[in-house]
């Protein structure tokens, strides 16, 4: 094959198991009794793979490809999800609790990770996606902290595995409390880990309390672009400091994120029409398959053997960061709200 299209194959393998992902997310088994998504699955398909059989060299370049810009391409494409109308919406109290709660949840989770003696790239991941948005995050922070594989992949198990319990016991937890539609919808937005989570949990209390929750869920995605910009600006920092010749060269403004406030900025103005072949739920259906390939490409560079060598820190950083977030969000709401 033409060098110059050595990456054809492994692209459309990456396709292939999005597209297997992609169709057994929708069956009930896995929509609605385990609640997992198609993310969650095409990971797991690539470190099945991984696992029974090697990975082929002709399949590389294609792998790498998705894995990088295929998939930041897919984070940049979030910002269409959101709306600055949408963010008013919600209310300024609404919105003071999940940025705190956040920011909260960022700061102690990186603390965990050092004082329980997890490497400083994976801490820095498990911070982010546990804060943020899960898998989404974790993604966008590798492309400036530049962790092993093995540690994107540890950190995106990690978080999926959290908020798939998540999905479970909140609306127990809520209807325990006794929580309004809205309050739980704040709630579930301020403190379970990926999206479709957050829309899984929410629709098990009641409708209202979905859409508060994506929308919350949308705001704390807001706060993706300046904190992935600081881990930028802190690599460079660390590489210029670096004599070695083998530092890591870090894009001071990554040009994703760039893109994810371009997008999220066409998103607010309304530009694209609702219907015909530019409509915004067809850019969404775009990049959702992009974000599959991409994982694709994360989970077939991922040795599972290594994972499990790695032992159960990580689960109880990520779970400790889960429950104070939790704690701090609920605290949050019954004092502001």
């Amino acid at each position: 094959m033409n060098a110059k299209l050595g990456w054809v194959p492994g692209v459309l393998v990456s396709v292939a198991l999005a597209a297997v992902a992609l169709e057994l997310a929708a069956w009930p088994f896995f929509k609605e009794q385990l609640h997992f998504g198609a993310l969650l699955l095409v990971i797991l398909l690539g470190m099945a793979w991984r696992l029974v059989l090697p990975v082929p060299v002709w399949a590389l370049p294609g792998i790498e490809l998705a894995k990088k810009p295929i998939l930041r391409w897919a984070v940049a494409g979030l910002g269409l999800r959101l709306t600055l109308g949408e963010i008013a919406a919600i209310g300024m109290p609404s919105l003071v609790v999940v940025s705190v709660s956040t920011l909260v949840a960022l700061l102690a989770g990186w603390w965990l990770a050092r004082a329980l003696g997890l490497s400083k790239d994976l801490g820095a991941l498990l911070g982010v996606g546990g804060a943020i948005c899960g898998a989404s995050a974790i993604v966008a922070a590798d492309t400036v902290v530049q962790a092993r594989k093995e540690d994107s992949a540890m950190a995106i198990g990690v978080i999926t595995l959290l908020g798939t319990l998540g999905i479970l016991i909140y609306p127990e937890i809520g209807m325990l409390m006794g929580l309004s539609d809205f309050n739980y919808g704040v709630w579930a937005g301020a403190s379970l880990h990926e999206t479709a989570q957050v829309v899984a949990a929410g629709d098990s209390m009641s409708p209202q309390a979905k859409e508060v929750a994506t929308v919350v869920k949308l705001v704390r995605i807001c706060w993706l672009a300046p904190i992935v910009f600081w881990l930028g600006y802190q690599a460079r920092k660390t590489a210029q400091n670096q004599t070695s010749v083998n530092a890591k060269k870090v894009s001071l403004v990554p040009w994703f994120l760039v893109m994810f406030v371009v997008f999220a900025t066409v998103s607010s103005l309304e530009i694209l029409p609702e219907e015909g072949f530019l409509a915004v739920s067809y850019w969404n259906t775009g990049f959702k398959w992009l974000m599959c390939v991409g994982m694709a490409g994360v989970g077939l560079q991922t040795n599972l053997r290594e994972l499990l060598c790695a032992g159960p820190r990580p689960v109880l950083v990520g779970a400790l960061q889960w429950i104070l977030l939790s704690g701090v969000s609920l605290a949050a709401i019954y004092w502001i709200i």
